[in-house]
């Protein structure tokens, strides 16, 4: 997979609003950086997760 595949798949798919400019894509800063927030949070959630069922299991993490 290409590097400009998958940026281009998110805007495709809705997950980050954009508009065209000729051919090119123009994403607003301000809902990029939403965007990385929440995908930030999303993350340190899984993580978070993932960390206490590691607990549970006795994994000695």
């Amino acid at each position: 997979m290409s590097r400009p595949h998958l940026p281009v798949k998110l805007l495709e798919d809705g997950a980050l609003p954009y508009h065209r400019t000729g051919k090119h894509r123009r994403v607003r800063f301000a809902d990029l950086m939403q965007f990385k927030t929440q995908r930030d949070q999303d993350s340190e959630l899984a993580m978070s997760e993932l960390a206490a069922q590691a607990q549970e299991l006795g994994m000695g993490y």
